[in-house]
């Protein structure tokens, strides 16, 4: 008797040993092989593990193993005992088959198992098959798919390979037999007929009863899925119905997907709405040899009107009219050959409005950029040819006549192998040209020269010399209005500047172990001395400046040689860095501390307020990394200013008290902790003042400066996530504490097993679009593994 499962007792296949028989006497027992062997209706042939091959009416023959094998008075073949038939790429076990083969019929019974050439078993009690394995009827059938998909039925009936026709079916990708017992599914299908086309690759139920759990919960007139043997079908997707939304109302999606070839597809998307009119969205994707291309675009007759609003700055958005609408977004890359790669990402909108009423995503961006380049790749070298454009989707603070145009840009870094005197070479160029409808324009050529050489002495110093030379030239226009509204810049339309800097770095490491060589300590003292020209860029504004808005005086940008968060400002002036760096690592745990301060000769009063670097000796600053098991996760890094903090004019001048010193003007801390199957998390983030506060501090009208940007930063964040078994459950918030007001709020709830998955999730959002904010947003999704995702939102 064949092997049983041992809870579910369905009779286990044996191909692979069957395989490796086949194998063995193909190889090793070719005169027990015969071709045609004639039986006649009288003749009766016995014996132990017959294996042989005939003809039948199949353009392939097939062969055979059996215990025992003789004929009947019909002249039908018998085969008996531990039966396995092979016929081209199919194979059969039985417990005894009838094979008539004048008629080229086979008859199987008793723990029958088929295994077909896409992958699937079929088991049955009874098995007829014809014309090979092309028409056949059963009884008792199951069938195991893949990725664990079954389907039962009372019977079933072939048709030329084509039609597979079940009666009384059950369909389902749950398991159905665990632990030692049978269960109903979590989720089936009975059906009253299912229909298997293979040709159409779906198969089709009708009469039909979603079941959970035994109880019958939807009932199916008609239902179909894909084949679980193909990756990629046409058709109608699952349909989507949302019954509330503030824009939207309640709408209706159903998506079309099509296969159009093996290397691209389309999914439209129409979407039917009571509060707005329709919108017809398609994303299309092509795989190339050499690339690919996605396109994600809609059309929609948008009849919400935007009412106009004042802003925090006191400018009027537009009212926009309702209408037509659409959004076009669009990426590819192309490898032209093994140095080069051309790629491009468009995205345009005709309105945010648009996007905030009909759910596409990015609707929460105050920007659409969209990009084209040229890329190429050498040896220690890179390229960048491109151009970018923007487009406002906040216009109640960004104006697209405001906005610049890089057309274009060029980039290229190089950096050589090691010369003679151990040093190495780097080089690095951004040059474009900004365009602005309104506003500064500019040009813009730059060249960096950097040499570095490391070494080390024998007491351990690792030191590295540094070489550099910065230099730029402007070609520029309407420097005094939007962004900069620099004062008295006269007819001057060419500026430029070249800073020389020289740099020597030591980093002196101390190590040893403890814990009997089970934990390291490392203790590293770093000094780094910096001479460069004082550029002092107080009072002097008669330059462009399109990339250095922020600068950024923090424990990463210590030993940094230009701190400005960009190329077109630099460091200037004579300084010197100290740090302390320590580190202990032991069993899995870590400590890791870094502590520093810069003495500089020329202090940038006024300039910079709240950079830390308003007297000779700086704000100190830090980091430490807290690791003590793999339970508990923290980072922390601040700037601590025991000075104080005066405010000041343009002119350097001092303008108010300011701040008293003994506080905090940055700092930022991660934690978390827990185990895997519970963990919280936390942050908070402090600034005295947003970076574009840098930026709109030069504008000449006092009314710029307003809380927007002068209000400091100070925002915790915090959440959860517990996992148990299948289930699982999360929540974050966000709260700013100068605002006194959330930022975003979340949740989600979730079941998920092998076959069946169930998510509940809750947003709120705080961002304002065209003056107004969304609702909250809770989120249904349940997925039915191969049957798809069935969702609502509102």
């Amino acid at each position: 008797m064949p092997k049983t499962c041992s809870t579910c007792h369905r009779p286990l296949p044996r191909f692979s040993a069957w395989r490796a028989l086949v194998a063995a006497g193909l190889l090793g027992a070719g005169g027990l092989v015969a071709l045609g062997v004639p039986v006649g209706p009288a003749q009766a042939i016995t014996g132990e593990n017959h294996f042989s091959t005939v003809h039948g009416t199949s353009s392939d023959p097939l062969t055979y193993l059996a215990d025992h094998e003789y004929a009947d008075r019909s002249g039908m073949i018998v085969w008996e005992g531990n039966v396995r038939v092979w016929q081209g790429d199919q194979a059969l076990r039985a417990d005894k088959i009838y094979y008539d083969r004048a008629a080229g019929e086979l008859t199987a019974l008793g723990h029958v198992a088929l295994l077909q050439n896409d992958g699937t078993t079929l088991y049955a009690k009874r098995l007829q098959l014809a014309h090979g394995t092309a028409d056949g009827i059963g009884a008792g059938i199951y069938i195991r798919m893949q990725d664990n998909i079954k389907l039962a039925a009372a019977g079933m009936r072939r048709d030329m390979g084509k039609l597979n026709s079940f009666g009384h079916a059950v369909y389902t990708a749950c398991p159905t037999c665990t632990r030692g017992h049978r269960h109903p599914p979590f989720w089936e299908i009975q059906a009253e007929t299912a229909t298997q086309d293979h040709e159409d690759e779906t198969i089709e139920f009708s009469n039909a009863w979603l079941k959970l759990l035994g109880f019958p919960v939807l009932y199916l007139p008609y239902f179909s899925v894909a084949d679980p043997t193909v990756k990629r079908h046409s058709g109608f997707m699952n349909f989507n119905v949302n019954p509330h939304d503030r824009y939207l109302g309640t709408y209706f999606t159903l998506p079309y997907y099509w296969v159009i070839d093996d290397s691209s597809d389309l999914l439209i998307t129409p979407l039917v709405a009571s509060k707005t009119g329709p919108e017809l969205s398609a994303l299309y994707r092509k795989r190339f040899n050499f690339g690919y291309i996605n396109i994600n675009t809609a059309v929609a007759d948008d009849t919400h009107t935007s009412h106009p609003y004042t802003n925090e700055f006191g400018y009027t958005a537009k009212r926009i009219k309702p209408g037509a609408q659409m959004y076009f977004f669009g990426n590819g890359a192309f490898s032209i050959d093994k140095n080069w790669r051309a790629n491009f990402n468009i995205n345009y909108a005709s309105s945010a409005d648009y996007m905030r009423n009909y759910r596409v995503p990015g609707y929460g961006w105050d920007t659409l950029q969209s990009t084209a380049a040229i890329e190429g790749f050498g040896e220690g070298s890179y390229l960048r040819f491109d151009g970018q454009i923007s487009q406002s989707l906040n216009n109640g603070v960004i104006r697209n006549k405001d906005l610049p145009y890089a057309l274009p840009r060029f980039t290229y870094d190089f950096t050589s192998q090691v010369d003679p005197l151990g040093g190495y070479w780097t080089v690095h160029t951004t040059d474009f040209d900004v365009y602005r409808t309104r506003g500064l324009r500019d040009q813009r050529g730059e060249l960096r020269l950097q040499w570095d050489r490391p070494f080390t002495n024998v007491l351990g110093q690792k030191w590295l010399l540094t070489g550099r030379l910065d230099s730029m030239i402007w070609h520029y226009s309407s420097l005094g209005k939007f962004p900069l509204y620099y004062n008295n810049t006269g007819n001057k339309h060419f500026a430029g500047q070249v800073e020389p800097t020289l740099a020597l770095k030591m980093n002196w490491p101390f190590f040893r172990t403890f814990d009997h060589g089970r934990g390291s300590k490392v203790i590293e003292p770093i000094l780094q001395l910096i001479a460069a020209p004082n550029l002092n860029y107080t009072g002097r504004h008669a330059m462009p400046n399109e990339d250095s808005f922020g600068y950024e005086f923090t424990d990463s940008t210590l030993f940094s040689l230009n701190r400005w968060l960009g190329s077109d400002r630099l460091d200037g002036g004579l300084r010197a860095n100290v740090g302390y760096h320590e580190n202990w690592t032991w069993r899995g745990k870590s400590i890791d501390l870094l502590v520093g301060e810069s003495f500089q000769a020329h202090r940038q009063k006024g300039y910079l307020p709240f950079s830390g670097l308003s007297h000779h000796l700086s704000d100190p600053v830090g980091r430490i990394a807290f690791h003590p098991s793999r339970y508990v996760d923290f980072v922390g890094r601040a700037r601590y200013s025991p000075w104080g903090e005066k405010n000041y004019n343009l002119n350097g001048q001092q303008t108010s008290s300011g701040v008293k010193g003994g506080h905090f003007n940055y700092g930022e801390a991660i934690l978390n902790i827990g185990v895997p199957a519970f963990r919280l998390m936390g942050g908070y983030v402090y600034e005295p003042v947003t970076p574009f506060y840098y930026y709109y501090r030069d504008f000449r009208r006092s009314d710029y400066l307003n809380q927007p940007y002068t209000t400091r930063v100070s925002e915790i964040t915090g959440g959860f996530s517990a996992k148990w078994d299948v289930w699982h459950i999360s929540a974050y918030t966000r709260r700013s504490f100068s605002t006194h007001q959330f930022v975003s709020n979340g949740g989600e709830f979730g079941y998920n097993n092998d076959c069946y998955g169930m998510d509940i999730a809750y947003m709120k959002q705080y961002t304002y679009i065209g003056g107004q904010r969304r609702y909250s947003t809770v989120l249904f999704n349940f997925y039915f593994k191969t049957l798809g995702v069935y969702g609502t939102n509102g």
